[in-house]
């Protein structure tokens, strides 16, 4: 959003500040945006097809899809909940798109979707998904659909499998900013399993500019592509990490494994940087460094 609206975008966004977490934390995370002209902030609910109609009367070039009910362990609980916003959600919006004519439309994917695949690093191309949760299986379905509106209707739809998204103003219930406000608290930190999962971290920084070339995007009708860091780091790696960049020990808590997660994620980037030109810039200890500056501010 900083970017766009910096670029001189006109942008709209809709939110339905769902309380997941502090909608407080959200609305100040965006307060900075109030102070451009050509920033727009409507809260609306994407299952609700009736206002997004009423309420999104301007022309859009590009629709850049993010909401979402978040998190793969919240999903075992609430499957109908996830499938009703993640996957109704999207057909709104791209019914609305259908019947307003924007051609381009890019949906926030989840490196999720890939389940317990051996085959590392993940590729696009390979066909046997196995999600195994139901956050992981809506964003199947919404890739799905997008591909259907895309051969039917010629919208142009990219979806961007994102990978362990970090940085300022992550959401705090995400290890890395969950595990440092504990430390800095002296609490526990708890580590599901003995701490050997591995996870493909990337910068937020980077996220935005893979999103922001994937809206530029216009060689193809549709597209999968991975956005991530192509570099693995263990559990325990983000730990002793995070503890010299916060200057603290951290108090480990084991657990055992939750339903849900996967053992590893590992993003192939070939296709992204051969189709967007895009390349992951920020290496994990300097992402983790901006990370603690910020939360020290916050």
């Amino acid at each position: 959003m900083d970017r766009l609206l910096k670029e001189g975008w006109q942008v709209t966004v809709v939110d339905n500040f769902d309380p997941f977490y502090d909608p407080a934390i959200k609305r100040k995370n965006i307060s900075a945006h109030f102070e451009y002209e050509t920033y727009r902030l409507l809260e609306i609910d994407i299952r609700d097809m009736e206002v997004l109609q009423e309420k999104l009367t301007d022309d859009y070039d590009v629709i850049v899809h993010l909401a979402a009910k978040a998190g793969v362990r919240p999903s075992i609980q609430d499957p109908i909940g996830y499938q009703e916003v993640n996957v109704k959600g999207t057909q709104n919006l791209l019914e609305f798109a259908r019947h307003r004519g924007v051609k381009q439309f890019i949906f926030g994917s989840s490196s999720s979707v890939y389940g317990v695949n051996p085959n590392v690093p993940w590729k696009e191309d390979d066909c046997v998904l196995k999600p195994i949760s139901p956050y992981a299986s809506t964003k199947v379905s919404g890739e799905l659909l997008g591909h259907v509106y895309s051969y039917l209707y010629e919208i142009r739809f990219i979806a961007l499998r994102f990978f362990t998204v970090y940085g300022p103003r992550q959401r705090p219930d995400l290890a890395i900013h969950k595990f440092a406000r504990l430390m800095l608290e002296g609490k526990p930190i708890p580590i599901y399993g003995d701490g050997s999962s591995r996870r493909d971290y990337t910068y937020i920084d980077d996220i935005i500019e893979g999103v922001r070339r994937a809206m530029d995007y216009t060689a193809t009708l549709y597209e999968v592509i991975n956005l991530g860091n192509n570099q693995i780091v263990s559990l325990l790696e983000m730990v002793r990490t995070l503890e010299e960049a916060l200057g603290i020990r951290a108090h480990l808590e084991f657990l055992p494994l939750q339903p849900g997660d996967v053992p590893q994620t590992w993003a192939d980037m070939e296709k992204a940087e051969r189709l967007l030109g895009f390349r992951p810039k920020i290496e994990f200890k300097k992402g983790i460094h901006n990370f603690v500056e910020w939360i020290k501010r916050s």
